[in-house]
């Protein structure tokens, strides 16, 4: 993470618990996978799956988005972080609140607690958005990169607040369509305006820094904003007034396209890179780049193929939100936790010591050949349930959870051996 500025970095204590956290949210993920079993290959909306979803996307992927983001938006935003003590307060207010909300919805209890859950949930993810928010307004600096993320955090409030509206409706019956209707725009909302606009602002800055890329065109990215956000504008619109099936096509065509412009923009870095091997970290985050179109394709398939049976249409919409969390937001955040988690933590150990004694550089404080084996594994991983997916196959889908598990594992290993990571007294000579 040479160059970036860390004058106004948070205290690690504000950004590691939310990697602890997330390491372990990703072993009960895993275990989840392998207890669903049979449920996997089952429509989308069944109690299991949206728990396993909702463990995935909050537990795992957004704790890890929050902690990476407390470190990286003083970066981005050139001020420090609003309220430290908000961001703590969120932590274990989150951290409850995913697991309330995750047991909710496995034991099927949609009158009972997960009304009550939910709210709990929105509250902690507006304590976030808020703490950016504000963070964002006192912001020296404003480009398309910063405009990603509070954009991204925009759209996470859009999400929760529709979200919540739909667990709320389990227990008032109140909205006019059917739940899934209301879920779809949920999901895509969360997957698109959330998850993927902040890939692509973090994704921006952070790959070409770390390919150490010169003189790239940021005028792609403006395309990307343009097309993405009018694709989820238009969706919305459309879905909540109109519901016609020729406008998601526009939808899809608008989305394919900025998603193009940013693939574009990192190709061009890839091509300018002044590195040239590629660490474990960074082969996670060129894999995910290159799964990026997947569930974009699978949107298109959908759209246009009228004629799909009920259970295959059931497993490729699953397959669409496994493309995403997994083959796009796993694997990044995988690949990048080697690559801001072991800064973070030399950032706290050793920056008043450089020049009085050796230090080690952030990537020896931890495993290179643990992280190469849970590369591996996760292709396995990957590999299984695509073909458990396509083919309907429950032995593949075995065996893609348990490979997970031990990536899990592994994942684990490394993040404690970052995070108790003792200094070496070695003085220079």
């Amino acid at each position: 993470m040479n160059g970036l500025k860390t004058t106004n970095a948070p205290s690690s204590s504000v950004v590691i618990p939310h990697f602890i956290y997330g390491g372990i949210s990703l072993i009960i993920l895993a275990v989840l996978l392998v207890l669903a079993d049979t449920y996997l290959l089952k429509a989308y909306f069944n109690t299991k799956l949206l728990a396993i979803t909702h463990i995935a996307v909050l537990g795992w992927a957004s704790m890890i988005i929050f902690g990476a983001l407390y470190q990286l938006v003083p970066v981005v935003f050139e001020t420090a972080l609003f309220s430290e003590k908000l961001a703590k307060s969120t932590f274990w207010f989150s951290s409850f609140s995913v697991l309330f909300l995750s047991y909710s919805f496995w034991v099927g209890s949609y009158v009972t607690l997960l009304p009550y859950a939910s709210v709990f949930m929105f509250v902690s993810l507006l304590m976030f958005v808020v703490n950016i928010g504000l963070t964002y307004k006192k912001a020296t600096l404003k480009n398309i990169k910063s405009t990603f993320v509070i954009t991204a955090v925009f759209w996470l409030f859009i999400t929760e607040l529709i979200g919540t509206i739909i667990a709320l409706n389990f227990k008032f019956n109140f909205l006019t369509q059917i739940h899934l209707h209301y879920l779809k725009i949920h999901a895509t909302v969360g997957l698109i305006g959330w998850f993927m606009l902040l890939i692509i602002g973090v994704g921006a800055t952070l790959i070409p820094m770390f390919l150490i890329s010169h003189e790239l065109k940021e005028q792609k990215l403006k395309y990307t904003f343009i097309f993405i956000n009018g694709g989820l504008l238009m969706a919305l619109i459309n879905w909540f007034l109109f519901q016609k099936n020729e406008v998601d096509i526009l939808i899809s065509l608008l989305m394919i396209g900025g998603i193009f412009f940013f693939v574009s923009f990192i190709y061009d870095s890839y091509k300018k890179r002044l590195r040239k091997k590629l660490d474990v970290g960074m082969q996670y985050s060129m894999l995910a780049i290159a799964a990026i179109f997947i569930p974009f394709i699978l949107i298109g398939f959908m759209v246009f193929n009228t004629t799909i049976e009920v259970e295959f249409l059931y497993r490729i919409s699953t397959f669409y939100g496994f493309s995403i969390i997994f083959g796009l937001i796993t694997t990044l955040i995988l690949g990048q936790t080697y690559k801001t988690l072991p800064f973070i933590v030399w950032l706290h150990k050793y920056q008043k010591l450089v020049g009085k004694m050796k230090t080690p550089l952030p990537r020896e404080l931890y495993s290179e050949k643990i992280a190469t084996v849970q590369f591996i594994l996760y292709f396995v991983f990957i590999g299984a349930f695509v073909i458990g997916f396509l083919f309907n196959q429950i032995l593949f889908i075995k065996i893609g959870s348990y490979a997970l598990l031990i990536v899990a594992l592994l994942y684990n290993v490394n993040i404690f051996k970052i995070i108790t990571h003792k200094v070496k007294s070695v003085e220079n000579e």
